[in-house]
């Protein structure tokens, strides 16, 4: 069971989600907070396996979530952090993911009311890995899209596909099943992609959003 500390300043958002939480099998709720001194005190408390954060609270209303985040990432390794974000801010989501994306999840609020989908990002970044919300995923792929000489104009539109689903961490059998194609045929469009963005083959399980980092970082030396 993965055990969960929850923030936000709303009361009617952290009551719903507290109550959602507390129904699934999987998770264990054992701590809330309403502010970025409240969240790192709570953290420092229970020592849960996983933060679930929004982006904007108390003191500023800013990136408190963000902060945070970067935060316990840093003191606490082992503890993983999901943002949720009203909408799919690409600055946002390069803001947190632009030292490492390991055990780091970027989610829209819309998200929380799908408790098997919490559920699934909680868990991934519990054990090191990264969740990114596919309209994030659209949206990065889009700024980058209009950017001139960008490596993502090189892909096929299969291979966008692929790349959609890797960085919302599915596995090859997942993103097979997705696209109606082969293991093999996943395995082969990963390759060629990976091989277009000139990412190396590092036996990482963080690679599957390592192609959207790598145009966040062209952005930010562009």
């Amino acid at each position: 069971m993965v055990r969960v500390v929850f923030a936000e300043d709303n009361f009617l958002v952290r009551e719903g989600t507290a109550a959602l939480l507390q129904t699934s099998d999987e998770v264990q709720l054992v701590g809330t907070a309403v502010d970025l001194d409240g969240l790192l005190e709570a953290v420092e408390t229970h020592r849960p396996d996983a933060v679930l954060t929004d982006i904007r609270m108390p003191p500023t209303n800013t990136t408190e979530g963000i902060d945070a985040a970067k935060q316990i990432r840093a003191e606490h390794p082992d503890i993983g952090v999901v943002v949720l974000s009203q909408y799919a801010e690409e600055d946002y989501a390069y803001q947190l993911l632009r030292d490492g994306a390991a055990g780091l999840g970027y989610l829209l609020k819309e998200r929380v009311s799908n408790l098997e989908e919490l559920v699934r990002a909680l868990t991934e970044v519990a054990k090191g890995g990264s969740v990114l919300d596919p309209k994030v995923v659209e949206a990065l792929m889009t700024a980058k899209d209009r950017m001139a000489h960008s490596p993502l104009a090189q892909l096929t539109e299969r291979e966008r596909e692929v790349l959609s689903h890797m960085a919302q961490g599915e596995n090859n059998a997942a993103i097979a099943k997705s696209l109606f194609l082969t293991e093999r045929a996943v395995e082969k469009h990963i390759n060629s992609l990976f091989h277009k963005l000139g990412l190396t083959e590092e036996p990482d399980v963080h690679r599957r959003v390592m192609a959207v980092l790598a145009f966040l970082r062209e952005t930010d030396h562009g």
